[in-house]
């Protein structure tokens, strides 16, 4: 195993802390933040509970550093390449076509860490999911900031928060087993609808 990452004292880790966060993000992706108890974490990565602690804090502490992990993955939205789409509709297409294929490579979980993440909780852990919430919120924002270049604020604010909602629907969906083709379809009519309130308001 590797030990080049250190404790804040300086001594190495008795485990690859790298590759721990990739199979708690693993874990956490596939069956939620309470659908994995600590002793799954530790049982999965192979350290014990305590080594767990010292290294992350809590289970809190660890989901938090795996959703960072997830945001930052290669594949991920190509938020800067839908802002320099030709159009609104194309910047649309590249934007839902970006979600579909995330939420469904053939490689990885499918659906949304962030978009179905703790959207439901026990109360204890209502403090995770209003940072997931938070999430979602900069995401919606980020995307409304890449189609500022096709519509006036309010209306890119409003097209943002429609588009986040049918990017959690199609993460769901690809969660509950709908092809991609399948998908793509989702992506075809939100386009269409799009394309056609520019032409109306044009």
């Amino acid at each position: 195993m590797r030990r080049d990452a250190r404790r804040p004292g300086g001594r190495p880790w008795s485990f690859d802390r790298e590759a721990a966060l990739e199979t708690a993000m693993l874990l956490f992706w596939r069956h939620g933040y309470e659908g994995v108890s600590v002793g799954d974490l530790t049982k999965a990565i192979g350290i014990a509970p305590p080594s767990l602690y010292a290294a992350f804090g809590s289970k809190a502490g660890l989901y938090r550093a795996a959703l960072a992990r997830y945001e930052e993955m290669p594949g991920r939205l190509d938020l800067p390449a839908v802002a320099a789409a030709g159009s609104l509709p194309e910047a649309v297409r590249l934007l839902l076509e970006g979600a579909v294929a995330a939420v469904t490579h053939r490689e990885r979980e499918r659906g949304c860490m962030v978009s179905s993440g703790l959207v439901a909780c026990h109360p204890d852990h209502a403090a995770l999911a209003r940072e997931a919430g938070e999430r979602r919120e900069t995401l919606r924002r980020r995307i409304a900031q890449s189609l500022a270049a096709f519509a006036p604020p309010d209306r890119a604010e409003r097209l943002a928060r429609h588009l986040s909602a049918a990017m959690q629907g199609i993460s769901i969906q690809a969660r509950d087993g709908v092809s991609r083709e399948d998908l793509r379809e989702i992506v075809e009519e939100v386009v269409a609808g799009v394309a056609a309130r520019a032409a109306a308001g044009a």
